[in-house]
């Protein structure tokens, strides 16, 4: 690991900037790890974007502003990974500021549907949106904690609260994140703050199947008669790393009004 000298203890005063801050954003080449990476990339912060699939995660990292980004391979249901992507992150980079979790997937199943949602999917569901989200805190812990300064955000959904998602699996694991979100925050303190941004119906192509006529429906139906973006998620996750800063332990609902 870099051996340069840590920050000190934050007093956790609001900030306007990111300047020599460092972000990994697991998920990092989805729309909101993305849309993460470009407001906090503006701001100054050096982008990691951790990333499962191959394809064009270099191009997404280099199109960021600023300098230093890159992309790194890893998978978040493999913790073997993950360790390994916090070891070549330690060895460029002292210590790691800002961790955001915005990996995940699902697949819709009506809740009535108990026959539809196998034994299968539910462990899938687990592993990947729960599990997931604990192993790669587990793997950068350190990093974020030599900072004195961490923050982790973990993008969760008003799912986890409101019973209603995708399938009954995924609201169980984002029900897990809250929840172990707000351990965490105690277990972490002062050292690192842990956030949670629950998103809404947002208009990203994250569950199969739902396109232009169910975000029309869902809009009619919200308080502010729009389904979300990813740049509002990603809005609340700069919040929580610049203005924000006196907050650990909660939630910020991104969703319009609908779990009125």
């Amino acid at each position: 690991m870099n051996t340069e000298s840590p920050m000190t203890v934050s007093l956790f005063e609001p900030s306007e900037r990111l300047d020599g801050r460092v972000a990994v954003i697991a998920g990092g080449t989805g729309a909101i790890g993305m849309a993460c990476a470009q407001r906090l990339a503006r701001l100054g912060a050096r982008c990691v974007l951790l990333y499962r699939q191959t394809g064009d995660a270099d191009a997404k990292a280099a199109s960021l502003p600023g300098s230093g980004h890159y992309a790194l391979r890893a998978e978040v249901s493999d913790s073997a990974s993950l360790q390994a992507a916090a070891a070549a992150v330690g060895a460029k980079l002292p210590a790691v500021h800002i961790l955001i979790n915005s990996a995940g997937h699902t697949q819709p199943v009506p809740a009535a549907d108990l026959d539809a949602l196998s034994d299968e999917l539910i462990d899938e569901m687990m592993r990947v949106n729960f599990r997931g989200v604990v192993a790669t805190i587990r793997a950068f812990a350190p990093l974020l904690k030599a900072s004195g300064d961490g923050l982790i955000v973990n993008i969760s959904s008003i799912a986890g609260f409101t019973g209603v998602g995708s399938n009954l699996a995924y609201v169980a694991a984002k029900a897990g994140v809250d929840v172990v979100g707000d351990a965490l925050a105690r277990a972490l303190a002062p050292a690192v703050r842990v956030l949670t941004v629950s998103p809404g119906v947002i208009d990203t192509g994250f569950v199969p199947g739902r396109g232009a006529d169910f975000n029309a429906k869902a809009a009619a139906s919200l308080p502010l008669r729009r389904v979300g973006t990813a740049d509002d998620v990603a809005a609340a996750v700069q919040a929580c790393a610049t203005t924000l800063r006196y907050a650990t332990g909660t939630r910020i609902v991104v969703d319009g009004g609908r779990h009125l």
